[in-house]
């Protein structure tokens, strides 16, 4: 992550242009309110070069939106009492505190920070960016996933291979630390779950972490039994199956049926030249 100063300033002008990015199939909350609530505030709304996007909804929206723009955005919130509620980790405020947070941006209250994003691609063919993670998961007619991942470190770095069987395998960047995987952190205790644990990992690695594994082995005379790692910033990742299975590659897509990956392909995610600009509010938010 690093500060900006040219997207700041662009933000910051006295005519602010803002694009609505909520979720097109279950919005949190009914688009018009989002837009009077921008209008109030004296933004124009446009989905033409806008200035900024405000991202209402919850992580996954954040991800996926996250990965899409390169525009400076405002990650909202929206509070519930639901038990299985998103828990808005990447959130900056809460849609009831959207008027005071439009306020500061237009006093110029705020910064713009640089998320690394991740690049993936299947057989050679580029698929997408990555803003949180990517994973391949086993689907609804599957048993566990048996596969190779290869890890090559830049210029000349660590490189080795994991062999696995498991649910599947999940690589992320630092802004998805608190996500998917973190669930190893959820269970440290054994006897009860923490849903609230996470460990963050630093802008200058990846996180790669296999999903409920029944074997793993690295190939070095160490009897490493790899569950979860990071590896630096700029290492590249490959994923192969061993065995055909009902294997689904998720974070690219909007689809909630992934994209069907089998034997014979390679999944290739690798470090991208485009990042995610994400405001930052001054002390009070949340």
């Amino acid at each position: 992550m690093m500060m900006t100063t040219g997207d700041h300033e662009r933000v910051s002008e006295q005519s602010l242009r803002a694009s609505i990015l909520i979720d097109p199939e279950r919005p949190k909350v009914k688009r018009t309110e989002v837009l009077r609530m921008i209008r109030d505030a004296g933004i124009e709304v446009t989905q033409r070069d806008p200035d900024l996007g405000v991202v209402v909804g919850g992580d996954g929206i954040f991800s996926d939106y996250g990965r899409l723009f390169s525009i400076p955005l405002l990650f909202v919130g929206v509070r519930s009492a639901e038990t299985t509620a998103s828990k808005g980790y990447l959130a900056e405020v809460h849609f009831d505190r959207l008027p005071d947070a439009l306020e500061a941006i237009k006093r110029k209250r705020y910064s713009v920070v640089e998320y690394r994003r991740l690049q993936v691609a299947i057989n050679g063919v580029a698929r997408g960016e990555v803003f949180t993670d990517v994973y391949l998961e086993k689907g609804a007619d599957s048993n566990c996933l048996r596969y190779y991942l290869d890890v090559k470190g830049k210029d000349g770095g660590l490189t080795f291979t994991d062999s696995a069987i498991a649910n599947g395998v999940i690589i992320c960047t630092s802004a998805g630390s608190t996500g998917y995987y973190s669930y190893v952190d959820k269970l440290r205790r054994g006897d009860r779950l923490e849903p609230t644990r996470h460990t963050l990992i630093d802008r200058d690695e990846a996180g790669v972490c296999h999903i409920a594994p029944v074997l793993t082995a690295r190939d070095d005379d160490t009897g490493y039994a790899p569950l979860r790692y990071t590896v630096p910033w700029g290492s590249s990742f490959r994923i192969r199956l061993t065995r055909d299975a009902d294997a689904r590659l998720f974070g690219i897509v909007r689809s909630r049926k992934g994209i069907r990956v089998r034997a014979g392909d390679y999944v290739d995610v690798l470090p991208s030249a485009k990042t995610t600009r994400v405001i930052k509010l001054g002390p009070g938010f949340g």
